[in-house]
């Protein structure tokens, strides 16, 4: 699958991602190179292999969440940059 300029473009644009005229050339050559390596891996036989979930026999162990209540609010936030009627006030994420 080759990636034109202007889908590169548009990928980039999707992703926040500003790119001068001179990194280009660079960002599509990787991304072309993603894309083959990707090509390969699909195009790998499968059959008669067992599905897995990871390469080992670890496997993650989760806690049971539990709401703990926690009095001293200002121990939390006394290194805190910015509060706001006792909770942390951070900027914005969203545009």
């Amino acid at each position: 699958m080759q990636v034109s300029e202007e889908q590169l473009l548009h990928i980039a644009n999707l992703a926040c991602i500003d790119l001068d005229k001179n990194e280009i050339d660079s960002y599509l050559e990787n991304l072309q190179d993603i894309l083959t390596f990707a090509e390969k891996v699909n195009g790998v036989s499968t059959e008669g292999l067992d599905e897995t979930i990871g390469a080992n026999d670890k496997f993650n162990v989760f806690r049971k969440d539990e709401i703990v209540h926690f009095s001293d609010t200002e121990a939390l936030l006394q290194n805190a940059p910015s509060k706001d009627r006792g909770m942390f006030n951070i900027p914005k994420v969203i545009q």
